[in-house]
């Protein structure tokens, strides 16, 4: 899990980056992607460990952090389409990340429930 942790850190990473210099490097908060692959990616290193709490740990850390920023990205996807003034580059950028968490938090649930079920707990 960890090295699919460092994979989804370096796309956020490059999200926020885009995100960004595709606004006209105006607004800081086109950056939030890459503080969450920041986060994430800080998260994985500290997973790559031999023992198994820490393991264990870093990943529960790292999915939790997943969610909570899929729920804000879609909240604010909502947020944006009712109010119906952000540019395309702003949107898109929102969209991007939620399906990136989307597709981080349920790769990490697929992996908990195949590590649970093969007795690896």
């Amino acid at each position: 899990m960890a090295k699919i942790t460092l994979i989804f850190a370096a796309l956020l990473i490059v999200l926020g980056l885009v995100g960004y210099y595709g606004t006209g490097a105006l607004h800081a908060t086109a950056l939030i992607p890459a503080w969450i692959g920041l986060v994430l990616g800080f998260g994985g290193l500290l997973s790559i460990s031999k023992s198994e709490f820490r393991r264990k740990l870093f990943a529960h850390v790292n999915v939790t952090i997943g969610l909570i920023g899929f729920i804000g990205a879609v909240v604010e996807v909502v947020r944006t389409l009712l109010k119906g003034s952000a540019s395309t580059v702003a949107l898109s950028s929102k969209l991007a990340l939620a399906v990136l968490l989307l597709t981080y938090v349920l790769l990490c649930v697929r992996s908990f429930i195949v590590a649970r079920t093969s007795g690896k707990v």
